[in-house]
């Protein structure tokens, strides 16, 4: 395998339908809004559903969610000492740092691509740990082209919750969804940070198709199945490993022509990208 040797650039058009894409866990868990009314969708969110589809094709991870975790591991921490060389660094009284990182970029697609800070106490077999380790990877927060709509309601429930009760209908609480709305989100990939962590062309190609199919197998009661659809990958690969272009050169280029004066859904937009020279860019269609 290869390591990266050229630069890319991506950016994804999803659409929401009357879904919860990203609740704000400090305002009532209501979609996720910027002060002019925007919908977003923050980068961590969006981490954490490309670690899910490379999960579900197979490759290791080590920030797994609870829900999706594949071992018995409880703790990020015992997912470390569950890998034996990282378990013998970490039991030795010294760390060699540039050796953990590159047991760990190794082991996790996720770490090679993300990056990750290992912060560990020491215990009484061995020293602590403090590495960080930056990725090649970087993804801007996904925002809504225009301004969303959030449709709220009351939820209640209809059976007792504890014996002996009498039956009724008790408020539970709200739900919160938008009713429409086209996000778009941008990222780069680093060849000098690549080669840092081992980030290869064929973990590019992995992280391509994991875009393609990012809503895949993540349906939920906030999202239901087919109410978040990516409908296009734009890809850039460069010639260099500095790239032709800026990111955001690159980045601008994707334009796009509203075709209603209230554009809600994917069909009231145009999409198109602006040539480059030298630049080809790929346009995928969501699964």
């Amino acid at each position: 395998m290869t390591t990266l040797d050229h630069k890319i650039d991506f950016a994804v058009v999803l659409s929401v339908t009357k879904a919860n894409p990203n609740g704000d866990p400090l305002n009532g868990n209501r979609p996720r809004q910027n002060y002019d009314g925007y919908g977003e969708i923050s980068d961590v969110a969006l981490k954490r559903k490309i670690r899910n589809r490379l999960q579900d094709m197979g490759e290791s991870i080590f920030v797994q969610s609870n829900d999706r975790k594949i071992d018995a591991y409880g703790s990020l921490r015992e997912r470390a000492d569950g890998n034996a060389e990282l378990e013998k660094i970490l039991k030795s009284k010294t760390v060699s740092s540039d050796e953990f990182a590159r047991i760990a970029c190794r082991e996790w697609i996720d770490v090679r691509s993300f990056g990750q800070v290992f912060a560990f106490k020491a215990d009484k077999s061995g020293a602590g740990v403090s590495v960080g380790i930056r990725g090649p990877v970087s993804i801007h927060t996904a925002t809504s082209l225009d301004p969303i709509d959030i449709s709220s309601m009351q939820i209640t429930k209809s059976v007792n919750s504890e014996p002996g009760a009498s039956r009724g209908s008790d408020t539970m609480g709200m739900k919160h969804r938008v009713d429409s709305g086209v996000y778009v989100f941008c990222g780069s990939i680093n060849t000098q940070l690549a080669e840092k962590t081992g980030f290869t062309n064929e973990d590019a190609e992995r992280f391509k198709n994991a875009l393609v199919s990012l809503f895949e197998n993540d349906a939920s009661s906030a999202r239901p199945e087919g109410s978040m659809e990516v409908h296009t990958v734009y890809w850039w690969e460069h010639t260099s490993k500095l790239g032709q272009y800026s990111s955001a050169k690159v980045h601008r280029s994707l334009k796009v022509t509203r075709l209603s004066e209230e554009p809600k859904t994917f069909q009231d937009y145009q999409f198109h990208v602006e040539p480059l020279e030298g630049l080809r860019v790929d346009c995928i269609d969501g699964q």
